[in-house]
C-alpha cells in the first residue's frame, strides 16, 4: 500500500494537469484531482474533496495539497468532517502546490509513510529562494577535470566518488531526477549529488544540469558502491532518453 494524493485546486483543469504531471514520477500512487466547482466553475467543492480522499485512500492514508486561501479552508472543513478514526490518516500539507505534490508523489511511490510525504513536501519551501542550490554547478562547465570519469574512486574513508558528463538532452529535468530520487531512497547509504541530497527530487531539480554538465556523486555507507553503480549506469545510458 501506498500513501495516496488529493490535488485541491480551484482550477480543474490545474487539478487534473499536476496530477498527470505528478503521475509521471508516481505511476503506482493514486493521485485524485479535486479541482473547480460541483458545477465546472472556477473555486472549490467540499465533495469534490471527500470523495477524492475516499478514492486516494488505499489503507496508507491520504495527503492533500491544496493551492489559495480558499482551497486551504475547504481541505481543512473536509478534514473536519473525516470519521474520528479516519483524522490521523488524512493530512493537508502545507507546502507550495506544484512542487510539494511533485515531492510528495516521488515520496509515495518510494513507499514512504504518510509522515515522510508530508515532510518531504512541506521541506520543498526550503528550496524555493531561487537559484541553484549552493556549490552546485549549472554554468556548463565540468567540474575539477574536464573529461567525462567513469571510474569510482574510493577514499580512506570508505566515501565513493565518481562523476559524469550527462549526454541526454534535456539533462536532470523532472523525470530523471526522479527516477534517481526514487532509486537512491532505497539505499543504506548518504549521498550527494553535486552537493545537494541525491535522495530529494526537489533538491535535484533545483540544479538546473544541462546536457554536458557533469553531474558528480559521492556516497558513504554499506550502499555506497551500488549507489555510484546504478547512477553511473543511468547517466551513462542518457536515462533512457537516447
Amino acid at each position: 500500500m501506498k500513501v495516496g494524493l488529493v490535488i485541491v485546486s480551484h482550477s480543474d483543469k490545474l487539478a487534473e494537469g499536476l496530477s498527470e504531471l505528478a503521475g509521471q514520477m508516481a505511476p503506482d500512487v493514486a493521485i485524485i484531482a479535486a479541482g473547480g466547482t460541483d458545477d465546472g466553475g472556477i473555486g472549490t467543492s467540499l465533495e469534490k474533496i471527500q470523495s477524492g480522499i475516499a478514492q486516494a485512500d488505499g489503507g496508507a492514508g491520504v495527503a492533500l495539497l491544496a493551492d489559495l486561501g480558499s482551497a486551504v479552508m475547504t481541505a481543512e472543513m473536509a478534514l473536519e468532517f473525516l470519521d474520528p478514526g479516519q483524522r490521523e490518516t488524512v493530512r493537508l500539507a502545507d507546502a507550495p502546490l506544484v512542487e510539494g505534490a511533485v515531492a510528495a508523489a516521488v515520496a509515495a511511490q518510494t513507499g514512504q509513510d504518510l509522515a515522510a510525504v508530508i515532510r518531504d513536501a512541506e521541506a520543498v519551501t526550503a528550496t524555493m529562494g531561487g537559484g541553484n542550490a549552493a556549490g552546485a554547478p549549472n554554468d556548463g562547465a565540468s567540474s575539477a577535470g574536464a573529461d567525462t570519469l567513469d571510474d569510482i574512486d574510493q577514499d580512506d574513508d570508505g566515501v565513493h566518488e565518481a562523476s559524469w558528463e550527462l549526454i541526454n538532452p534535456m539533462g536532470l529535468h523532472a523525470r530523471p531526477a526522479a527516477a534517481v530520487a526514487q532509486a537512491m531512497a532505497d539505499l543504506d547509504a548518504d549521498i550527494t549529488i553535486n552537493g545537494v541530497d541525491g535522495k530529494s527530487v526537489m533538491m535535484l531539480m533545483t540544479l538546473g544540469l544541462k546536457a554536458g554538465d557533469t553531474l558528480s556523486v559521492s556516497a558513504h555507507g554499506p550502499d555506497a558502491a551500488r549507489a555510484v553503480e546504478m547512477l553511473g549506469l543511468e547517466v551513462r545510458n542518457g536515462f533512457g532518453e537516447i
